[in-house]
This record gives structure tokens, sequence and C-alpha cells, in this order.
């Protein structure tokens, strides 16, 4: 299932997730090659997250673990990627929910509260799997906190989704729906698979998420969410019935 778009209406222009977005595209084609063979093992064997080399238990003469940048990867590996689909789907994901999450605390407190979400998505992977010599990229634990964000502020909103069975057709559900669906899945892939089965580290998925629904408890701004349509398990009037989306306001302002 890939979503595609959400019935919640944008506040603010969301400035940092359009430049997280950016910082992704741009790392990948010019620090990751585009997909370049050479150019992307590379990148990932020097900033990609080794967890041996971060908990000190590491084989010296492991091919991948020279020239590690070790425990600046933290930070650096959340903005890399393994190839076209896992960029794009990454990408999808972040833009539909990243700039809802945004207008709950303004674009300065969403810098942080993605790059404390995609460190502690990191480090729950580290401390599962502290023994693995394979690194670890992905924008995918940071953006498990945006999503575990958005499910807190909003439960109930429509999300627009396509899937695949024999040919593409769409349907939506409520963000709790879809989002806890994730959640549960990526709990119960990481629990019952190997570590760093497929190369998917599911429990950063998990730790990204929670981490996601504590920070922005934390991090949300009261006077911004004041009025929001969709806030809450409270019904509420349709979006579309109370937004004036040509002068991007609401009706009875």
């Amino acid at each position: 299932m890939i979503p595609y778009r959400d019935e919640n209406p944008q506040l603010l222009i969301p400035y940092a997730t359009y430049i997280i977005v950016f910082i992704n595209i741009a790392v990948w084609i010019f620090l990751q090659g585009a997909g370049d063979v050479t150019t992307l093992n590379s990148s990932i064997c020097e900033y990609g997250v080794i967890p041996g080399v971060i908990i000190g238990d590491v084989n010296d003469y492991d091919y991948c673990t020279k020239g590690n940048i070790g425990s600046l990867s933290l930070l650096a590996s959340m903005f890399l990627h393994g190839g076209w689909m896992h960029i794009i789907g990454n990408m999808i994901f972040l833009w539909i929910f990243g700039g809802n999450v945004e207008d709950s605390m303004g674009s300065f407190r969403f810098v942080v509260f993605y790059l404390l979400s995609g460190l502690t998505a990191t480090i729950a992977q580290v401390l599962w799997d502290g023994s693995s010599l394979t690194p670890m990229i992905g924008a995918s634990g940071a953006i498990g906190g945006v999503m575990g964000g958005y499910l807190f502020l909003y439960p109930k909103v429509r999300v627009s989704l396509v899937a695949f069975l024999i040919i593409p057709f769409t349907f939506s559900l409520p963000a709790y729906a879809m989002l806890g669906y994730w959640f549960l899945l990526q709990l119960a892939s990481g629990l019952l698979s190997d570590s760093g089965s497929g190369g998917v580290a599911f429990l950063a998925h998990v730790g990204g998420f929670v981490s996601g629904v504590v920070l922005v408890y934390l991090m949300k701004d009261e006077e911004l969410l004041t009025g929001h349509p969709y806030r809450g398990w409270v019904d509420r009037k349709h979006p579309s019935s109370i937004w004036d989306e040509p002068n991007n306001r609401f009706k009875n302002d």
C-alpha cells in the first residue's frame, strides 16, 4: 500500500519538509551517484551505520568497516538510500505526512523532531543487533517518527492509498488504520525475522515510530493546532466543508 494524498489541509508552508526532501535527493544524486553501483556501495560502506563499529565489536579486516566514519554515521546514514525504489518510497511517505506534523510545531522544531526520531530509530536497531557488520542506511526510521507523530495528532484523517493486486486500485483508510497496520507489520517482522533479514532494519522503524509519538507530544505547539479540523479523535466536519482552498484559510476566518 502506497499513500498518495491525505484529506488534511496544510496550514503552514512546510519549509523544513521541503528542505529535508531536497537534501535526500541531492545526497542520492551527488554523493551516491544516483545508484551507480561503485559510488553507491562506497557511500554505504563509508557513511552507513555499522552496529559492530558503533558498539565496538568489529573485525578490523572486514571490507566495509575500513574508512567508515563511525559514530558520525548515526546522522549521515539517515540521508542515504540503497536504490531508486528506496528513496522514492521514503520521499512519498515524508511528503504525505511531514507537512502536517510540521504544522503542529513549526519548521525549526520539526527539523529537531525529525533528526531525534532518526537517531532514536538507528540506536534502537544498533542495540537490537549490535554485532552486525552490515551497514544500515535510509530515512525510514526518521520517517517512522513522522508517521508516529501524525498518528498521535491526526488519527481520524482519511489517507488515500494505491495497492496492486494484478491491477492497481485505490481506496482510503483512516490514519489510525493505515499507520497502525504499518507499525504492527514492522514490529512483527522485526521480532520474527532473523537479524538484518532482507536488509530491512525493522526495529529502526519501530523505534522511530514510538519516538515520534513521544516527541510530538512534547514538542507540539498548542497555538498552532488550535482550530485544526482533524486534530485528535473528536469527530469533526470534513475539511473540505470548512477549508477555503483558493485562499488557504478556514471559511469562518
